[in-house]
């Protein structure tokens, strides 16, 4: 029997029946879209239905997301949406998520996101199942509806997801305070915005501030305490974010469109070995130089050091104990003192007494910087690390029979140098002439540089005993530092031209004009009759030496040379001083002599200004005439302010009126006349006092003249 074909018109209607199949989205298809917002008339949202709620920007997007481990689990998620990136990146095939509802439970593909009637948020497994929703968000209106910001935020009624962080901040979201954000492994926190805790309790680092908005430059913001933070590419405006990973740091990520990826551009830890909870109990952690830690067992322990087991001991501790040196390791870091003691020991003997008389203690820790650091370790050792910032030498308490290698050289393997050099000295010939001869050598130049030590230092004491018995009898150990000059004889006989301008005769001496090699005029005088001791002479010297007075000149040097006495003075043109204070035309006057036998002779010599007293007639003494004397003893004395005015203001002068402001006045004149420049006020000091905008204490009286240091 044969078979005929099919009519054609057969052919057709299944041609179209074909191609309606074809043409009909399946179930699964027809759901998949994005939506600008979830209500109650969308609800159920099963995972498989694929929907994405999208933000007005397209920046971030919110859904079901599978696990990167286990694509049958299922968390409702928000991340960053790179989908209109030119560059295909593995994030828009593995987005970064920023929150999760249900990041510690996620759900299987049964389960539904929905609105009740009276308006409240559910995330169900199965019907029956209970709220994994965080913080149950509810509104009065089953009209409300689930939306997703430009910022990346998720809101429903009054509910936010930033008030509920997960492990991610982003850029422009507020971290007020009292919120934590979790790691996604739930090992660590970051507690209001400010340290970083592990386990629940153990705090392990603490920011200089608190966090309180990341802007989209890359600067953090703390309003509270006026603090700021930038990262390492501030100024480009990115897609920022701040994550507390899984390994315990804190960092922020800044996405870099040109390589497509993540960046990190700050992170709160930079040896990570000190993020608590790296290594298990007993454990050492280190570093392979660059960022990745790793974990050791110490010396007398075994284990995985990476498990929360950690490292256990080879052999118990029964009876006596040692000690094993653990440089650059530290066990004490950490908020959580429970297991350590911190002593002040003043060393190390001391401090490794205290760790041996308590049966508790595993080892102490010193530092060697003279502070007396001890710390000793209590039951357990936790968080060990290895960094050389410790400044600190851990030493471990073992049993004494323990046979483990006692060195922990923690990096040095690593920086030994891979080609070592052997350095040797070479042997000494075995001839014996020649060792003999290079004993001889090596002697007779120790001999010869031992005598020429001792005659040259018996030199020096016979020259020092010289100047030190000159010195004595002219009194020069008495000279105040940067006295007067010492000349030579030969010096001062060239200034005076050999002596040939006499301009003043003494009883112990003439005075003759002179001019030094710097073309300074002096008065060299030259003492008679001293050759039986040098009592006059040093009597001048020292005098004039240390004498500061208005009208003395200066004595600028001397010489005592070959039998010779010479004293150098200042030279001023106005000749001696008792010819202006006792005319011999006065009474009295030739009774007064000389003023120049006072001081061996010492005449004192005037220019042409520093006279002051009109009346030359007065015997008073010099501090019974000084003009600021005199004025102190009329103000503070006598209290007669009137007597020193000037006679132009005398009859303006009011003595209610008046009297405070000369008394100021006054004031601040007698401290600038203090002898002392010490005790002389500053000019800014002096208008404040002017002024009365600071109280003046009474000064002391001034002195014509002092004996000083200078």
């Amino acid at each position: 029997m044969s078979l005929s074909p099919p009519p054609l018109s057969f052919l057709l209607s299944l041609l179209l029946f074909l191609t309606s199949l074809l043409s009909t989205p399946s179930p699964s298809s027809a759901a998949a879209a994005t939506i600008s917002n979830f209500s109650i008339s969308l609800s159920p949202w099963r995972p498989s239905q694929t929907r994405t709620l999208l933000s007005p920007n397209s920046t971030f997007a919110a859904g079901f997301l599978p696990l990167p481990t286990s694509p049958n689990l299922f968390t409702f998620s928000i991340w960053y949406n790179h989908h209109n990136s030119s560059t295909t990146t593995t994030s828009t095939l593995n987005p970064t998520v920023i929150w999760s509802a249900n990041q510690t439970y996620p759900v299987t593909a049964s389960a539904s996101l929905i609105i009740t009637p009276s308006g409240d948020l559910r995330l169900l497994e199965n019907s029956s199942g209970r709220n994994l929703w965080l913080s149950s968000p509810a509104s009065d209106s089953n009209s409300t509806k689930l939306s997703l910001t430009d910022k990346g935020e998720l809101v429903f009624g009054n509910w936010s997801s930033f008030d509920v962080p997960t492990d991610t901040i982003v850029a422009n979201q507020t971290m007020s305070s009292g919120k934590t954000v979790y790691s996604r492994n739930g090992k660590f926190e970051f507690v209001n915005s400010s340290y970083l805790v592990f386990n629940g309790s153990d705090r392990y680092k603490t920011l200089k501030f608190n966090f309180q908005i990341l802007q989209e430059n890359g600067k953090v913001e703390a309003p509270e305490n006026g603090g700021s933070l930038i990262t390492s590419d501030f100024g480009a405006n990115r897609q920022r974010r701040i994550t507390l990973d899984n390994d315990g740091n804190l960092r922020i990520y800044s996405y870099d469109p040109d390589l497509g990826q993540w960046v990190i551009v700050w992170e709160a830890i930079q040896e990570l070995c000190q993020i608590h909870g790296t290594c298990g109990p007993n454990a050492i952690c280190m570093t392979d130089g660059v960022k990745n830690p790793f974990c050791v067992c110490p010396p007398g322990f075994s284990g995985d050091a990476n498990s929360t087991a950690g490292c256990q001991r080879k052999i118990r501790m029964t009876g006596s104990t040692k000690f094993i040196r653990l440089d650059y390791v530290d066990f004490s870091s950490g908020s959580n003192h429970s297991n350590q003691k911190v002593i002040n020991d003043k060393n190390f003997t001391s401090c490794q007494g205290s760790c041996l008389s308590d049966p508790k203690c595993v080892g102490f820790g010193v530092k060697y910087n003279g502070s007396g650091y001890c710390v000793l370790q209590l039951e357990r050792l936790l968080n060990g690390y290895w960094s050389p910032g410790t400044e600190l030498a851990m030493f471990l308490r073992v049993d004494s029979s323990e046979p483990d290698d006692l060195r922990f050289t923690g990096l040095t393997d690593v920086m030994e140098t891979t080609c070592p050099v052997q350095i040797s000295l070479p042997l000494p010939p075995k001839d014996s002439d020649t060792t003999t001869r290079n004993i001889v050598i090596v002697s007779t130049l120790f001999a010869a540089e031992l005598v020429s030590g001792v005659l040259f230092f018996w030199a020096f004491v016979k020259k020092y005993i010289k100047y030190r018995d000159m010195a004595r009898t002219l009194g020069l150990e008495f000279l105040p530092a940067g006295g007067p000059k010492r000349f030579s004889y030969a010096e001062l006989k060239d200034a005076t031209d050999n002596f040939s301008n006499i301009i003043g005769t003494g009883a112990f001496g003439d005075v003759f004009k002179g001019e030094l090699s710097d073309h300074r005029v002096v008065a060299v005088k030259c003492l008679k009759n001293v050759a039986g001791g040098d009592a006059e002479f040093w009597a001048e010297v020292t005098i004039i030496a240390r004498m500061h007075h208005l009208n003395l000149v200066r004595l600028w040097g001397f010489c005592a040379e070959k039998g010779q006495r010479i004293l150098v003075y200042e030279y001023v043109p106005n000749g001696s001083l008792d010819k202006f204070l006792f005319p011999r035309d006065r009474e009295g006057s030739e009774n007064m002599g000389s003023i120049g036998e006072t001081h061996v002779d010492d005449k004192p010599l005037l220019d042409w200004n520093i006279r002051n007293l009109e009346n030359q007639g007065s015997k008073l003494g010099s501090e019974a005439w000084y003009f600021p004397t005199w004025a102190f003893e009329k103000v503070f004395k006598e209290m007669r302010v009137e007597d020193i005015l000037d006679s132009h203001i005398k009859h303006c002068y009011n003595s209610q009126a008046h009297f405070d402001m000369v008394d100021r006045m006054v004031k601040t004149a007698m401290w600038c006349l203090q002898d002392r420049a010490e005790m002389r006020p500053s000019m800014g000091k002096v208008a404040k006092m002017l002024e009365g905008t600071v109280e003046i204490t009474e000064p002391k009286k001034p002195t014509i003249f002092y004996l000083g240091d200078e």
